[in-house]
């Protein structure tokens, strides 16, 4: 049995992070991996890296227009150069920590024997002597998360696909059918309409964006529609048969049942917790009502010395969240554990819509909720001199300020780069800053962030 300083269950970005951190400072490291398809991370192999890529390739491709047949090449070259880069990226993090003398990467499925020991299954066998235990004075859980499939006939049909399958279609769709109307499910959308394909989203909820305030919701969703997007709410599927050249979802509705042929169907109703076979009880680990392992403010688990972070602990699910988790678990095992979740400030986050929408901070009615009072200023992106001088003029910005002390409190931003505005708003909000200093500040000439000069001005 091989004693570590550390062993790392999952090469996702906090884990990889913390190997290469904690092997920098001569501390032995097992990072613990089960699929070789996986190195790097859920998010340059199965997530953001991969769907970015295809939703730049998918806007230039709107902007080219042409026949379907053309787009769908244009799709099946952006597939291939989107597996190259996955590849070389997923390589580049393996070569990082595998070729350092202190980091062994396992290739294998992780359990706990208790606090300090974890068992290994193997990848390439399954005999009992490909089983494997390790020691580790401490261990970190970075495991990540999965599709959320829910319990429907035919869910598992051969045109059927998750946000992570869907990404192996290298035959552009002509008619897509996506269940779900949340983030994942919408940025999926934008970019396959953007490449030509027919789209209908299927919620069974009847608000659109219920997480957004009413105005940017609308706005995003009259976005959606004029670029010929369906999104049919308060609509429940039943089944989804399979047949020789299509599929079909069957579904219940206002108007009865209908039934939506498609070529292809994404389920994106939502990601769970990768706890599956970890064994937490042996290691008297617990979960919580989210699914995901239960830590403190300083991402300890209810085992001593044990810790978990990233999206198996069922909070925000983001790989930037990830790497300040890294951060905070490192300050707590080797720093002064001054970091933890309750200090990091407000969290931003973005979909890759067409045009972008990101957000940080209150929504208007949860600052009301809060007691704030509340003041608002809104102005179109077609307000904004660069969203005319390029020619993305949808969108609508937003800001949510406490009138009492001039405080911003939240910043809605669904315009054309809005996923880089945002940082700024989030740095502001973090600093309590008053909205005036975005408001006067000095910006340069044509760009989308000085839209805050006359966004602000409106208070």
């Amino acid at each position: 049995m091989k004693k570590y300083d550390a062993a790392i269950i999952g090469f996702g970005k906090g884990g990889k992070t913390l190997a290469g951190a904690l092997a920098a400072e001569g501390q032995s490291v097992a990072l613990i991996e089960q699929s070789p398809e996986r190195y790097g991370g859920t998010c340059i192999n199965v997530a953001c890296i991969p769907t970015k890529a295809l939703v730049h390739a998918a806007e230039l491709s709107a902007a080219q227009g042409g026949t379907f047949a053309q787009q769908a090449e244009r799709y099946a070259a952006a597939h291939a150069e989107k597996n190259r880069v996955v590849s070389m990226l997923r390589a580049k993090n393996y070569d990082k920590l595998a070729n350092l003398p202190n980091v062994d990467v396992i290739d294998g499925r992780a359990s706990f024997l208790d606090e300090n020991r974890i068992a290994l299954d193997l990848v390439e066998g399954r005999r009992e002597s490909d089983r494997r235990i390790i020691e580790a004075d401490r261990i970190f859980i970075n495991t990540g998360s999965r599709p959320f499939v829910p319990s429907i006939p035919g869910i598992d049909g051969p045109r059927v696909h998750t946000s992570e399958t869907l990404l192996d279609l290298s035959t552009l769709p002509k008619r897509l059918v996506i269940l779900g109307g949340g983030y994942i499910g919408l940025e999926f959308a934008s970019l396959f309409a953007n490449f030509g394909s027919h789209v209908t989203i299927v919620q069974n909820g009847e608000t659109f964006l219920p997480r957004e305030d009413a105005d940017i919701a609308h706005a995003v969703l009259a976005s959606l529609t004029a670029r010929g997007l369906l999104v049919m709410s308060k609509t429940d599927v039943l089944r989804i048969e399979d047949a020789a050249n299509e599929a079909t979802v069957v579904a219940n509705t206002e108007n009865g049942e209908q039934h939506i042929p498609a070529d292809a169907v994404l389920v994106a109703t939502g990601r769970r917790p990768n706890i599956d076979g970890l064994n937490l009880e042996a290691a008297r680990i617990e979960t919580n009502a989210r699914g995901g392992i239960q830590v403190d403010e300083h991402l300890r688990t209810t085992a001593p010395n044990v810790w978990a972070l990233g999206d198996v602990t069922g909070g925000p699910q983001f790989t930037y969240i990830s790497l300040d988790d890294f951060r905070i678990v490192r300050d707590d095992a080797w720093g002064s554990g001054e970091r933890t979740t309750k200090n990091r400030g407000a969290i931003p986050y973005a979909v890759f819509l067409d045009p972008p929408f990101a957000r940080v901070g209150m929504t208007e009615q949860e600052a009301r909720d809060a007691g704030f009072n509340v003041k608002t200023a809104q102005i179109p992106a077609a307000a904004v001199p660069k969203a005319q001088a390029i020619g993305k003029t949808t969108g609508l910005l937003k800001a949510i300020v406490d009138a009492s002390t001039d405080r911003l409190l939240g910043v809605h931003l669904f315009i054309e780069e809005s996923h880089e505005m945002i940082n700024i708003a989030k740095l502001a909000i973090d600093a309590g800053l008053p909205y005036q200093a975005l408001r006067d500040a000095v910006y340069t000439h044509p760009t989308m962030t000085e839209a805050f000069n006359d966004l602000f001005s409106g208070l």
